[in-house]
């Protein structure tokens, strides 16, 4: 079987597709958050590669491809925010001070952890940019000698967990300004709790893309600091 599959250009798009599809037809029968489609789809392809005895390396080989979406797909959050220019000139000051609070809150509590846990110096700079988009995250972690792989597993799992909760966490906290909604989700969860804040309205889903954006820069730079911390 991972002869066959290794022979094939695209079988890891294929069935990664499947694996989504399946996800977002859970999610729209049962209407849970907890049935977010891109957990389902880890979860689905991960048995997938167990069953089949396909190995990783082979899978990701095929299925690099959905990853060249990454980029443009980030970019392209950018719409929804210039649709909503004219709020975020009314609300830059506390936009920016929102942000800046919550990437150093994110950054702050993995230091806090490692310093619990006894985490090596490696580990604890590859959850540093757990909140951000994984195209910049990717890279700063690299950079700092950081365990790519793990900074990725530890973003993904950071934006599924916001997208699943987010909306939970701002009702049972009584946000329900758009722009603090839009704002706490980007900044936390990058562009997985985008997608849901997307569909609480088009202002908070804005928003969030603007967290998305500066949460990046901003980790940037204090990465720079925190790495000296442990």
């Amino acid at each position: 079987m991972n002869e066959l599959f290794a022979a094939s250009a695209t079988a890891g798009v294929v069935i990664s597709l499947i694996a989504y599809w399946i996800g977002m037809m859970l999610k729209n029968k049962f209407k849970s958050g907890i049935l977010n489609p891109l957990l389902i789809a880890i979860i689905l392809v991960i048995i997938f590669l167990l069953l089949t005895g396909v190995e990783y390396q082979t899978y990701n080989a095929s299925a690099k491809y959905l990853s060249w979406l990454l980029t443009p797909a980030t970019v392209s959050l950018a719409i929804p925010l210039y649709q909503q220019l004219e709020r975020l000139k009314q609300n830059i000051k506390a936009i920016l001070i929102s942000i800046l609070i919550g990437c150093l809150t994110s950054m702050l509590s993995v230091y806090l952890f490692s310093l619990v846990f006894r985490f090596s110096h490696e580990l604890y700079v590859s959850f540093l940019p757990k909140s951000i988009t994984t195209a910049i995250g990717m890279s700063i972690s690299e950079e700092m000698g950081g365990i790519v792989s793990i900074t990725v597993a530890s973003i993904i799992i950071t934006g599924i967990c916001g997208n699943m909760i987010g909306e939970a966490v701002c009702k049972f906290l009584k946000i329900t300004d758009p722009v603090a909604m839009g704002l706490a989700i980007g900044t936390s969860s990058h562009a997985i709790g985008t997608a849901k804040a997307m569909e609480l309205s088009e202002t908070a889903g804005a928003m969030s893309s603007l967290s998305i954006a500066v949460s990046g820069m901003i980790t940037v730079v204090l990465m720079n600091f925190f790495v000296t911390l442990l």
